[in-house]
């Protein structure tokens, strides 16, 4: 249908539109998300189903609707700078909305959303293109958007220890990965908030973050000397690295807002992370040895026996 057709939709409070099916509607919103016009996808294919999702309208179908959104994630995967990647980029944005239906309300069987979290994470640790905004297309902000949806997976109750701590491993994995994009409009940020949603839900101990942590650090921590070019140091990567591990301590030290649906299981989540002092220690260690030279050195109380 024509963009002035989807207008009279978004118009007329948002409804689904009587003179088709709604499978039909669905198949072209859905194909909508990857148009390299913004109007088009963020105008109107996303709003129209978000609001849908939020309505109920798909609770009977949502499984089938995510499984129609998955292939996605692959389209045009190992190409960098085309079109390709606002596919993939809305395709994980809307499955972290679709998986929000899900915590809020309990519709899919966790052999989906296992299924999703497998193929998410795939995704995500092979993604190239790493642009933000683009001239003319708008958003791609893959990375952004995959940090999303790592933070719906990390809220869905069909997540258990083991599944976390390999969420925890994909977001090291990506923020390590070498790569030509220094990150510039926020994924820093988005990707610290999927980790506290994992944090929140108090099941990785120290023992488990406190060497994740050092991972990183140790992205930040090459042997440099005087003489090298302005290139050379940091790296992309290593400046993103840095620039995540911050975000992170911010938000420790702050606090987050939670959402809706992690409110909805609100056993799952505790206030505050657990061992959240340590943690904070644990995140200023590795900040600190970046730029040793800089930082007043601190000693760490040790447990007691």
């Amino acid at each position: 249908m024509s963009e002035a057709y989807w207008q009279s939709v978004m118009q007329t409070g948002k409804r689904v539109p009587p003179d088709r099916s709604l499978d039909e509607s669905t198949v072209e919103l859905v194909e909508m998300l990857g148009h390299p016009n913004p109007r088009m996808r963020e105008d109107i294919a996303y709003p129209l189903l978000t609001t849908w999702l939020s309505q109920g309208v798909y609770d009977e179908l949502l499984s089938g609707l995510g499984n129609g959104i998955v292939p996605g994630l692959r389209y045009g995967l190992g190409h960098d700078g085309d079109v390709s990647v606002i596919r993939r980029s809305y395709s994980a944005l809307m499955l972290a909305e679709i998986l929000g239906r899900d915590n809020n309300e309990h519709l899919m069987s966790s052999a989906t959303v296992l299924e999703w979290g497998d193929l998410a994470t795939s995704w995500y640790v092979r993604e190239l293109d790493h642009r933000g905004w683009v001239p003319e297309q708008g958003w791609a902000h893959a990375i952004a958007h995959g940090a999303d949806l790592l933070a719906a997976l990390a809220r869905s109750r069909h997540f258990g220890r083991l599944e976390l701590t390999v969420l925890l491993d994909v977001i090291a994995d990506r923020v390590l990965t070498p790569t030509a994009y220094v990150w510039r409009h926020g994924e820093d940020d988005r990707l610290a908030y999927a980790v506290m949603t994992l944090l929140h839900r108090n099941a990785l101990d120290p023992g488990i973050v406190e060497p994740w942590l050092a991972r990183l650090g140790d992205g930040i921590q090459p042997p440099r000397t005087r003489g090298h070019l302005e290139t050379e140091w940091p790296s992309p990567a290593a400046g993103n690295t840095s620039a995540f591990l911050r975000a992170l301590h911010l938000q420790l030290a702050l606090g987050v807002q939670g959402r809706a649906d992690l409110r909805s299981d609100a056993e799952l989540f505790a206030e505050q992370p657990a061992h959240r002092a340590d943690m904070l220690l644990a995140v200023l260690d590795q900040i600190r040895g970046e730029s040793p030279w800089l930082y007043r050195p601190t000693t760490r109380a040790k447990p007691v026996q």
